[in-house]
């Protein structure tokens, strides 16, 4: 007897958004195994990139794996580092359906609670480059800190990395900074426009 979720495709409406947002079709993919031999970061995941290309696929006659996929660390794990993409017969951009899945992870509330620090950086990274126009260290780690609440970690490397020049007091700010907003902006507003 199919299930309520699988007679409104759910699953199916994660594969179609995947190809959406990505122009990947992972049906494509015939589970060689070659993504997961060369990621470095495997062995970390609770799915290999080959398991996760799995998951989709099956996520049609099971809604339940879509939303595995979803709730899996691994999409937040990767690197975008492309070995995968490389090492692909088909040539399926596996990193961009990494991208896609943490995007509907964040957008349906399903992001897995061993990603929380992962999530710390990348919006303390984000609102450095938002505020100043490029990297400000000192920001980012005391915003990253204050989101993840690791306070005490890696206390000990500051002093060593002021005296080295590594952090700085006050940012240095790029010129045209309204400039830089408008591209914010603008990336949000077209994030938003996403189907």
């Amino acid at each position: 007897m199919r299930s309520e979720a699988h007679a409104h495709g759910v699953g199916a409406a994660l594969s179609d958004r995947v190809r959406e947002k990505t122009g990947v079709d992972v049906a494509r993919c015939y589970q060689c195994g070659k993504c997961s031999a060369g990621c470095p970061l495997a062995s970390e995941m609770d799915f290999p990139p080959s398991q996760v290309m799995h998951l989709l696929q099956l996520s049609a006659a099971f809604p339940e794996l879509a939303e595995q996929a979803l709730r899996s660390h691994t999409i937040w794990l990767c690197l975008t580092c492309e070995i995968c993409y490389c090492r692909c017969p088909m040539e399926l951009d596996i990193p961009a359906i990494m991208d896609a899945l943490r995007h509907e992870s964040l957008q349906q509330r399903k992001v897995n609670p061993r990603a929380r620090d992962i999530l710390a950086f990348h919006r303390a990274f984000l609102d450095s480059v938002k505020y100043t126009g490029r990297l400000f260290e000192m920001g980012q780690v005391v915003d990253y800190k204050l989101r993840s609440g690791h306070f005490l970690q890696d206390l000990l490397q500051a002093p060593w990395m002021f005296l080295v020049g590594k952090l700085h007091l006050l940012p240095e700010r790029v010129r045209n900074r309204r400039q830089l907003a408008r591209i914010f902006a603008k990336t949000l507003k077209a994030r938003e426009n996403r189907p």
